[in-house]
């Protein structure tokens, strides 16, 4: 399945923090699935609720574009070193343990970015997106480890409640900020669902590993060849922070952009959600669809059409169809479980799929995180959304290219 394909890939780095299962984690199996999935719920909202507030926090704060650029930033910077801190967690905490204080710093940064102003906001979201980037790596080890038996379907259930959490953050953000008066209470809200995440984790990962061992997969993983003068590697890295520039500055400025052309505050969220669920069924269909095929460039250069459609209707005719550009774009941005897939597939061993994991990942979302800080650069020197919006144009060009050339049956 495409998220076990993305984490999977880091698991011989993490296999040392991970007891020999024992019989309390497999009798425990129902209730660490609903611990999953309530976590995964929590791994989206802090980033996607933002949007559809963006202008409110803007104008509540006195911040400038600039600011709102390293806000939508930080999450992407977080997810490039989540790959160096958990490990290191894990292997000194334990599993169980390291997810307990991810899930902790999630419900903390929650809490505290909405205390005071800008630069709180920042530190706030700094906090909670390093809590989610953790969490990122460590829960699908958990489904290996604790499901073996059940890891497509497990994996299936996270990937959905994974995207699911993101449509509820757009979608729902905006109708809290009404019930509750603002921004503040809206984005602080999502705190209550992490605590009760972080209290089921509690009851249910007791047996998860309290007292890791390092492994030779874990010292493999730290040693071996390097992929940084391999071709290849280079074409999937380079996909890789191509669509997930795409994915984060869209989820960063989307929202407005629809506002600026007429769509209400709650509209855009709604519409912003549901290009989060559309990346439900297509992860759960398509990318293992294609994952059984010898290549997966068709798919992934289709995909991209789709994304080229949406956005060139939101760059030309925001107004005239608001729902047919968000559909077409979060079709377009579905791409990324076959981003996650690929990185599986182009590799023979599973050492070679985590130095590749872990270089596609890593030097893809530090270049992720320019996308949303000059989406809003180039939107604040033209003075509107045309000039960026033609940019992501041009990088789903280059996006399909890569993409093609990523999906073809080679190995590193």
């Amino acid at each position: 399945m495409p998220v076990e394909s993305r984490e999977s890939a880091l698991e011989p780095e993490l296999d040392g923090a991970i007891e020999t299962r024992t019989p309390g984690v497999v009798a425990g199996g129902a209730l660490l699935a609903v611990a999953v999935v309530l976590t995964a719920l929590n791994l989206r909202p802090a980033i996607t609720g933002v949007g559809p507030m963006l202008a409110e926090m803007r104008a509540g704060l006195g911040a400038s574009v600039v600011w709102a650029g390293v806000l939508t930033t930080l999450p992407t910077l977080c997810f490039a070193g989540a790959g160096l801190a958990a490990p290191l967690l894990a292997r000194r905490a334990g599993i169980g343990a390291a997810i307990a204080v991810a899930l902790t710093a999630l419900a903390a940064g929650l809490v505290l970015r909405v205390l005071d102003g800008p630069y709180v906001v920042l530190g706030g979201t700094l906090v909670a997106t390093a809590g989610i980037a953790l969490i990122n790596v460590l829960i699908p080890v958990v489904i290996k480890g604790s499901f073996p038996a059940r890891i497509g379907l497990m994996t299936g259930v996270y990937t959905a409640a994974l995207q699911g959490g993101g449509a509820l953050g757009s979608a729902v953000t905006p109708q809290l900020g009404d019930a509750f008066g603002g921004w503040r209470p809206a984005l602080g809200s999502w705190a209550v669902v992490a605590v009760v995440a972080l209290a089921a984790w509690i009851l249910a990962a007791r047996g998860t590993g309290r007292a890791p061992r390092h492994t030779e997969a874990a010292e493999g993983a730290e040693g071996g060849r390097s992929l940084l003068r391999n071709r290849l590697a280079w074409i999937v890295t380079v996909f890789f922070g191509l669509q997930a520039f795409y994915a984060y500055a869209a989820m960063g400025w989307f929202p407005q952009v629809l506002m600026d052309a007429g769509v209400s505050r709650d509209d855009a969220g709604l519409l912003f959600g549901l290009v989060s669920l559309i990346a439900v069924p297509i992860s759960l269909v398509v990318a293992p669809m294609a994952a059984r095929q010898r290549g997966q460039g068709g798919w992934i250069v289709l995909l991209g059409l789709f994304g080229l459609a949406g956005t060139t209707g939101l760059m030309l005719a925001p107004a005239w169809s608001p729902l047919l550009w968000s559909l077409l774009i979060g079709l377009g941005m579905s791409v990324f479980s076959l981003a996650l897939t690929v990185i599986a597939l182009r590799a023979r061993t599973g050492a070679d799929t985590a130095r590749l994991s872990g270089m596609a990942q890593g030097f893809g979302y530090l270049f992720a995180a320019l996308g949303p800080f000059l989406f809003g650069l180039l939107h604040d020197a033209a003075g509107g959304w045309t000039v960026p919006l033609a940019m992501l144009l041009g990088l789903l060009v280059v996006q399909m290219v890569f993409g093609a050339l990523a999906g073809r049956h080679r190995f590193v």
